[in-house]
This record gives C-alpha cells, structure tokens and sequence, in this order.
C-alpha cells in the first residue's frame, strides 16, 4: 500500500497543502479500495463520515430527478476528493457516486480530515475554494440548462469531454458514455439525443462507431455551443 507522502494524487487536491508529519498520519488512518466498473462508492442521502481521494479512474456524480431518470451532474476524474461538501456542511451526501471504469480510491475518516481543517489555514482554504469553484460550476450548469438549447448543450458536453478527459490514439472520446448518460448530463430524453447525435454525424461534426464518438470539427461544435 503505497504511502501518502509518495503518492503524486494528492497534489492534484486540498491535500497538497499537508506537511510531511500530516501526511504519514494520513497513510496511517486510510484505508484503499479498488472499485469495479458500475460499482456504486457511495449514494445518494448516505453518510459517508469522511472523503475518498481518487486515486485512479473516472467515476459520474448522479442525482436521481423525480421522473427516476439519472442526471450526471459532473464528472470526477484521478487526483479529485469526493464527500468535502457534505463533510464540512456535516450532511448526507447529495449525489450518488458510481464507476465508469475500475478505480482506485482512498477513504480517510472525517474526524483525521476535520483535525487538518482546524490545524492548516492553507488546507482549510483549499477545500473552500473547491468548494466554492464546485458551487460556481453549478451556477455555469443550471443557466446553461435553462438558456441553451438541448443542441447547444451536446456540443458543449462534447468538447467538454474531449479537452478534460482527452481523445484515445484512434481519436475517440477516452470517456465512453452510453446514450443514456450522455442525455442525463445534457437534460434530455435518450430519443432527442440519439437523433442529435445522428445529426452531427450527418454534417460531419462527429463520426460514430458503437459507443465510440470521435469529434471531426471542434470549431463548429463551438460555434454552435455558444
């Protein structure tokens, strides 16, 4: 098991801001996980009593919507902390967690991650403005639903996928999304946007293959993203 100090994740997070000695009492009080495909880290409205570091691989953050459709509401990628929010607001969590591919992740209890919170200005600040950039992305997200177009919306999802999760060697998006949640992040039904996708795939926007989706014209798709 490999020891937090050594472990080049965390400085993708708040706990970049740790000391060495914080650190090694982070590696003492952990415990590691390996999450299968599909597997469930946490759900919706459960306690979670801490937060888990993503050591590797992607998992969706989902709310379920009262028609019982899931809405990705964002994506979590290797380097992020799932839970802060609840933790510090001291409430179940909101959203559900599940794996879009095997993972690996850390869960470090609630009362060591308070005891850094009270210790470490800098840490401290950190998880706030996480928390914060979190809260502004929703903002961003909740206009984008209500003044754009489902249109607007799949492009904008596209490229957001291309530029944050990047492109595999044959160009194909690496996040590979079923119709499904590809229509639960942009707010639609499956139908609207399986005929979208065949829209774009007809003006040469994308090309499609099985689950595959490889951008062709970035620069149209932002043009109509915005």
């Amino acid at each position: 098991m490999s020891k937090c100090d050594q472990c080049i994740v965390r400085e993708f997070s708040s706990l970049k801001a740790l000391n060495k000695d914080e650190l090694l009492k982070l590696s003492d009080c952990k415990t590691s996980h390996t999450i299968k495909k599909g597997e469930v880290i946490f759900e919706e409205g459960e306690n979670i009593n801490g937060i888990y570091c993503v050591k590797d691989g992607i998992c969706k953050l989902t709310k379920l919507s009262p028609n019982g459709k899931d809405h990705i509401v964002k994506l979590i990628k290797k380097g992020e902390l799932l839970g802060q929010r609840s933790m510090i607001s001291d409430e179940p969590v909101n959203l559900s967690a599940v794996a879009l591919e095997d993972m690996e992740v850390c869960f470090i209890p609630k009362s060591e991650v308070m005891g850094f919170f009270d210790k470490n200005n800098q840490f401290s600040m950190n998880v706030m403005k996480t928390i914060c950039s979190d809260l502004k992305d929703s903002d961003d997200h909740m206009v984008s639903m209500a003044q754009k177009s489902v249109k607007e919306r799949l492009a904008e999802t596209l490229i957001y996928l291309e530029e944050t999760f990047g492109k595999n060697v044959d160009g194909s998006l690496v996040i590979q999304l079923s119709r499904e949640e590809l229509s639960g992040m942009i707010g639609t039904a499956t139908e609207s946007c399986i005929r979208l996708l065949s829209d774009f795939n007809k003006l040469g926007l994308i090309e499609l293959s099985g689950k595959k989706i490889v951008l062709k014209d970035i620069n149209k798709l932002k043009k109509i993203a915005e």
